[in-house]
């Protein structure tokens, strides 16, 4: 891995640290409903959420080398740039969303639904998931739910132009989504109602809309680019 790799590496991982108001609303249900199928204790738990977990993440890493190798088609035309156009317009999005300003983009959430029906029946199945393998195929099944915070992060990692490079950073952005979603699992209520207070979550949102202006493209980013180079 280059070293060029580590600020979107990062970037990828604070997108999904930074989203983690979102994932509560997504997936804080079925994180629930692994903790109450778990053997009681809290360290009976940790094999579940990390299956689930892990399963989720992967199937990110699948979604990024599949949406990066379309990404990877058109690194040398101008179809790039009207990629990383909609990506940086999508964060925009998302920043707004989170910072509880607009709520567009649960209408891009409606362009996955279609698939979602498909694999849903599928994920009853797995329920409640009680072994490790269940967890895993559940996570699997349950990183293709359609959610605008997904998609913006995997448009942005396909616009690199680079499918392994795009698979390494929803590896990254999935695992930027651990701490809360663990802390759902675990029943964290201190963790969960610090991230649910109003001054956290617009600055959550200021941030992300801050970064998709940052990934617009434009001459901004060649001076961002050559004064890098000072350093």
């Amino acid at each position: 891995m280059s070293a060029d790799w580590l600020p979107a590496l990062a970037s990828a991982w604070l997108l999904g640290l930074l989203g983690g108001g979102h994932c509560l609303g997504m997936c804080g249900g079925l994180m629930g409903a692994l903790s109450l199928a778990a053997p009681p204790g809290q360290g009976r738990r940790w094999p579940l959420l990390l299956g689930y977990n892990l399963g989720r993440v992967l199937s990110y890493a699948l979604a990024g080398l599949l949406f990066g190798s379309l990404g990877l088609a058109v690194a040398h035309t101008p179809a790039l740039a009207v990629l990383r156009t909609l990506a940086a317009l999508l964060l925009i999005a998302m920043g707004l969303y989170l910072a509880g300003w607009w709520q567009g983009l649960t209408r891009v959430e409606a362009l996955g639904r279609g698939l979602w029906r498909r694999l849903q029946p599928l994920s009853r199945h797995l329920l409640p998931a009680r072994t490790v393998g269940q967890a895993l195929a559940l996570g699997g099944l349950w990183g293709w739910l359609p959610c605008g915070l997904v998609y913006s992060a995997l448009l942005w990692s396909a616009a690199q132009g680079d499918a392994v490079k795009s698979a390494a950073l929803m590896l990254a952005f999935g695992l930027g989504t651990w701490p809360l979603m663990f802390a759902t699992g675990l029943a964290s209520q201190g963790l969960l109602a610090w991230l649910r207070q109003r001054g956290v979550r617009v600055a959550a949102g200021l941030l992300v809309l801050a970064f998709g202006l940052w990934s617009l493209p434009g001459p901004h980013q060649h001076w961002l680019m050559g004064w890098r180079h000072w350093f």
